[in-house]
């Protein structure tokens, strides 16, 4: 029996459209979507355990996974076999994480999965654009307790028209790669990469971004009616007393608001902290404790977080006693490891990273390999999170999610500025030693001064910066707060990480708590951001204002030198045997492409000093070296023989040509050695290909004066001593007989 399908279409104008449709497949999921768009189509379904976890937060999981077969194609590697997720597909499933976990009541604890799965890929959409669609429209189909439905947009700007969900082809004509993440009444996630735009030219992005995502709201609406939307699941809510809330709320608010004011340090603020909440503790009896000991310090945590952000709005301090535009002190150093290509570290406040970059050929770039796009990365950044960094002790289980997401940001960061005619690989690590708020943009800052220092020839320095918004609806009062703490990441109602140049936003990372937030707020949050991250960039440019002109003498030089493909077979040799011993020869690293569009190899030269790439390069010229009818070259002898002497042009090593014994002088010359010897350099002009002899000709007599006197010798006769009946002077008859007059 086929079964009922239901579908809505969205339009997305130029003749593309998006469908959503349930009801075919996975029907035990608690819901289940098929959003599609061309031949792109992606598998949504949730799931959520009807009992409550033992734990105080959202189980929540988002697992993002694209299936090689859907672009018809065999995973790369030993297993052929889907592994661990790739880092693209770990960035999507933080996009689509960050938009869902607010929108769940804070005391549904159930363990909640959502996977969406690529199952058929198309070329001409990317489908990471889809996702939040699909997950959203899948949980509007099931009983979960969830707010609004949500979706998620990409908006480019090709010729100064804004696109949304462009193709990737549009992309790289682009100058703005933004993914929004909205409900219909509230933009919540902003994550993306500019070409240095305005503040008012990212909000207008937004903005166009979510009257697209405000149909899409609307068509998953209209899909679960036509479904028939399930009755919200019951629960069991966490246990509440507003008693003790305001017991608690009066005990310990005064308190609080005193040791915030009193602008303390991380470890001093928090010590403090912990003597309050103690000190709550202990009004209570032992029984009490362990019945209510769990709501005391929920209470408490309500308490703290209303004195820290009432601090701000009324007074305009901050819990280290800064002002709200101001920011932390900064002290910057590059060149500090000895040994790296690069080096720099960058401290703001309690925040540090330490920068490293390391400088390759195109073999060392980032292979890309993806069902969705494959493709290599010459420059890209790594950022490490180590638990000491915040004086934590705890497992180390390989490279996490938010590493992840935040090395991806500070390398959109930067990238733009790697000038196109770079020619090395560029790597960047940010290990990160200390953190009390945006460990991402110390790595930008970071990361700046380390290529500034390696001679990575930035375009123009980056610098980034965190900032942080407190806002009462109320009382219609806000503020904003550059270069947040952690504290007051966690307190506030926005986090939004701006990175750019002197003269334009790179990059942008948003994640928005409080609903409704007004553009006018927006742009105000931007433009102080703004301010923050000059002030930053002062800093940087005052530790190096401009790249350094050469690399470090212990780093490696890359020259890239083009030779039309024929000549490519002959620098590699037969199973590669001359380019290997070359290297070995050289001590350098060669690298061959070819360019399909130019047809010409691309050789890449890296080595450390000149010495070893000067004779790669020799070798080089000496293949492409072709000498010019009428040309003047200077040679050594390199081999005698008894017809001549073999010589090698100085210029060309290894092109040899041979000269012969009637070209070396214009006297006879009856023995070779005569003339010249072994190692002896002179000069010959060069002839071309001999007609007679089918052999390049060079002659050392041609630009010799010739001799006072000197007769030439008459052109020899090839029909001398030859009768006319064809009989030579010896009597030979040199006829060819008959083939009448043959003998049988």
């Amino acid at each position: 029996m086929i079964p009922k399908t239901y579908k809505e279409v969205i339009d997305l104008g130029d003749g593309r459209e998006i469908s959503i449709e349930t009801g075919k497949l996975a029907k035990q999921a608690h819901g289940s979507v098929v959003v599609q768009s061309g031949k792109c189509m992606l598998l949504c379904t949730v799931v959520s355990n009807y009992k409550q976890a033992d734990v105080d937060f959202l189980p929540l999981t988002v697992d993002y996974r694209e299936k090689f077969a859907a672009a018809g194609r065999y995973p790369g590697g030993f297993f052929k076999r889907e592994a661990r997720p790739s880092d693209g597909e770990v960035l999507t499933m933080r996009l689509v994480d960050r938009v869902l976990r607010p929108l769940f009541p804070k005391d549904y604890h159930s363990e909640t999965q959502v996977m969406i799965q690529l199952m058929s890929h198309d070329d001409d959409v990317m489908p990471d654009a889809m996702a939040g669609l699909a997950a959203s429209a899948a949980i509007q189909l099931s009983d979960f307790p969830f707010e609004c439905p949500i979706s998620e947009a990409r908006v480019a700007r090709v010729n100064g028209e804004f696109v949304i969900n462009p193709t990737r082809e549009q992309l790289e004509e682009s100058d703005i790669d933004m993914m929004i993440g909205a409900s219909a009444d509230s933009v919540m996630m902003v994550e993306g990469e500019m070409d240095e735009i305005s503040e008012e030219e990212m909000a207008d992005a937004i903005k166009f971004a979510h009257e697209a995502i405000k149909v899409q709201c609307a068509a998953q609406v209209r899909l679960a009616e036509a479904v028939g939307k399930k009755e919200v699941r019951e629960y069991d809510p966490e246990r509440s007393d507003d008693d003790l809330a305001k017991k608690i709320y009066d005990m310990a608010y005064d308190k609080v608001y005193a040791v915030a004011k009193a602008g303390s340090s991380k470890k001093e603020r928090g010590m403090a902290f912990s003597e309050i909440k103690e000190e709550i503790k202990a009004t209570f009896s032992e029984e009490e404790l362990e019945d209510y000991g769990g709501l005391v310090s929920k209470y408490y945590a309500k308490a703290e977080k209303a004195a820290i952000r009432n601090l701000t709005l009324d007074e305009g301090l901050r819990l280290d006693g800064r002002k709200t535009t101001d920011i932390r002190p900064i002290w910057c150093e590059v060149d500090y490891l000895p040994s790296t290509h690069g080096s720099s570290v960058f401290t703001r406040g309690e925040t540090q990273a330490l920068a490293t970059v390391t400088l390759g050929t195109s073999r060392d770039a980032n292979q890309i390999d993806m069902p969705s796009y494959e493709g290599e990365e010459r420059f890209y950044l790594h950022y490490n999170f180590p638990p000491f960094c915040t004086g934590e002790a705890r497992p180390i289980r390989g490279t996490s999610r938010r590493e992840v997401g935040h090395g991806n940001l500070a390398q959109r960061a930067l990238k733009g500025m790697v000038p196109d005619d770079c020619p090395y690989t560029v790597r960047v690590v940010s290990e990160v030693l200390e953190s009390n708020g945006s460990s991402s943009m110390a790595t930008v800052c970071a990361g700046t001064m380390a290529m500034m220092d390696a001679g990575v020839q930035m375009t123009k320095p980056v610098s980034g910066i965190a900032m942080g918004l407190i806002s009462d609806a109320d009382s219609g009062k806000y503020a904003v707060l550059s270069d947040i703490l952690g504290d007051e990441d966690h307190l506030g109602d926005m986090d939004f990480k701006v990175t750019g140049t002197a003269d334009g936003i790179t990059a942008c990372q948003m994640d928005i708590k409080v609903k409704g937030l007004s553009y006018e707020i927006l742009v105000n949050a931007l433009q102080q951001a703004r301010d923050g991250r000059l002030h930053i960039l002062e800093k940087l440019t005052d530790t190096i204002a401009q790249p350094n002109a050469e690399v470090k003498e212990h780093a490696p030089t890359m020259i890239t030198r083009r030779i039309p493909n024929e000549f490519i077979g002959a620098l590699i040799g037969p199973g590669g045997k001359v380019i290997q011993e070359l290297q070995k020869e050289t001590e350098t690293t060669i690298v061959i492409n070819e360019d399909p569009v130019t047809e010409e190899g691309i050789v890449e030269v890296l080595g450390v000093g000149s010495t070893g790439i000067d004779a790669v390069m020799a070798k080089i010229d000496s293949l492409l070296f072709k000498p010019e009818v009428g040309s003047v070259y200077e040679v050594k002898v390199i081999k005698m023989l008894d017809f001549g002497a073999v010589v090698e042009y100085i210029d060309a090593p290894g092109n040899e040509v041979l000269l012969h014994v009637s070209e070396l002088a214009w006297e006879r010359t009856e023995n070779v050695s005569d003339v010249v010897n072994m190692g002896d350099v002179f000069d010959v002009k060069y002839f071309g290909v001999d007609s007679r002899t089918r052999k390049e000709k060079v002659s050392r007599k041609a630009i010799l004066p010739k001799p006072e006197g000197y007769v030439a010798r008459p052109p020899r006769d090839n029909n001398r001593g030859r009768d006319n009946r064809g009989r030579d002077n010896r009597g030979r008859d040199n006829r060819k007989p008959r083939e009448d007059k043959k003998e049988d």
